[in-house]
């Protein structure tokens, strides 16, 4: 199955989320990082979804890294 995850850039950081379930990653870019620093995450499964915590946040982080890259927070 298809997951479309959501993807957002709020001030200096993203946003990733599953709609319509519990799951959720935030990640900020700091002044004199060279990555993301994951901030807030999720750490439960949701019931309703065949997709565990892990393997969202997992595709969570890849989503989040390729729109720091695409608006050039990191290389």
């Amino acid at each position: 199955m298809v997951y479309l995850l959501d993807v957002e850039v709020w001030g200096g950081g993203i946003i990733v989320t599953l709609p319509g379930t519990n799951y959720w990653a935030r990640y900020f870019k700091e002044k004199d990082s060279p990555g993301l620093i994951p901030v807030d995450t999720t750490n439960k499964d949701d019931p309703r979804v065949n997709i565990t915590a892990n393997e969202f946040l997992a595709k969570a982080w890849q989503l989040a890294y390729e729109r720091a890259r695409e608006i050039g927070w990191v290389s």
